[in-house]
């Protein structure tokens, strides 16, 4: 048999190869060679091999059946089942595509309320909630706000002055984070995922993850962003959680392979839901919320492209409005 970490990694670099956008070589050749590298000892013979070459350089783009290959046979060049995560084989929840959900941030959890997942804030619930919330057989994700400081949080104390930023608009208590400070937000918010994973949560959302297009106080680029966002789904992966992208539509398609669903606000009221697309096409599930619109304004064009949409208040009681 072959090394079985050799075909992990090789499974999560076709995943991640399948999600790059032909324009970023050589970052997909760098990719492509590893790959090859480590899926040469579970290929047999050259005709799956060549197979292979053909699929991740481009020109083929179905996975080979490898027809009388005994080590080709089942899945090793598909992508990694979602039930794994990426090198370390932990199991991480995906939401199907169509998922039904409610977003609740203030107020007691309704658990009359009839939904796939509930969204709920990390530091406001407790164990036993999640576990009431289990028992209906419902998934469970923690909200988390990883590009603001909140100064009503129990640990906001640990946040050091030189990394909180101006004011986000509208929201008094919470400032911008300087996220190209991972040397101090790393330990705060492994603590914050750890504290999600104790209390069981399946997920996690990440919210005020675009600070790059915002006026933070900081001069943060696109690529700090990137970097940032891919550390915080790494980090959730690492503790067996699924990873939301919140809101950071600009970089869907860089983001596409790290995070496990994704979530927007207004997507609809302000004409870019079309940028989540990607998510639905690779079998990822989108869910969005809208305030203002009516249903009627939305949810059909929704339900056409994919979206698990609802219509909520902006102080995120209970109350919804299902698509």
């Amino acid at each position: 048999m072959p090394y079985p970490g050799a075909v992990a990694v090789a499974r999560w670099l076709w995943k991640r190869l399948r999600s790059i956008d032909r324009s970023r070589l050589p970052q997909g050749r760098h990719a492509l060679t590893v790959a090859l590298i480590l899926l040469a000892p579970v290929l047999a013979g050259g005709a799956c091999l060549d197979d292979a070459v053909a699929i991740l350089t481009g020109s083929r783009d179905r996975a080979p059946q490898c027809e009388g290959s005994e080590l080709c046979e089942g899945d090793m060049l598909k992508e990694m089942p979602a039930g794994e995560s990426p090198g370390t084989g932990a199991a991480v929840w995906r939401p199907a595509v169509s998922t039904s959900w409610q977003w609740q941030l203030n107020g007691p959890v309704d658990l009359t309320v009839q939904a796939d997942l509930f969204d709920i804030d990390l530091f406001d619930a407790d164990a036993g909630l999640v576990r009431s919330l289990h028992s209906k057989g419902s998934k469970v994700v923690c909200y988390i706000s990883a590009g603001s400081f909140e100064e009503w949080r129990p640990d906001a104390g640990r946040f050091p002055s030189e990394i909180k930023g101006s004011d986000l608009d509208g929201w008094p208590g919470e400032r911008w984070l300087d996220i190209r400070r991972l040397d101090v937000l790393r330990t705060i918010m492994e603590s914050r995922l750890d504290l999600c994973k104790e209390k069981g949560f399946d997920g996690v959302e990440f919210d005020n993850v675009d600070g790059y297009t915002n006026e933070t106080g900081f001069p943060l680029t696109y690529a700090d962003q990137l970097r940032y966002n891919r550390y915080l789904a790494d980090a959730a992966h690492a503790r067996g959680l699924s990873a939301g992208l919140k809101n950071d539509l600009e970089q869907v398609k860089d983001l596409l392979a790290s995070f496990d669903w994704a979530m927007s606000e207004e997507c609809f009221q302000n004409n870019e839901c079309h940028l989540l697309r990607p998510f639905v096409d690779a079998g990822k599930a989108v869910f969005v919320v809208e305030y203002a619109m009516s249903r009627e304004a939305f949810c059909s064009k929704a339900r056409e492209m994919g979206f698990n949409a609802i219509r909520k208040r902006l102080d995120l009681d209970a109350w919804r409005e299902v698509c």
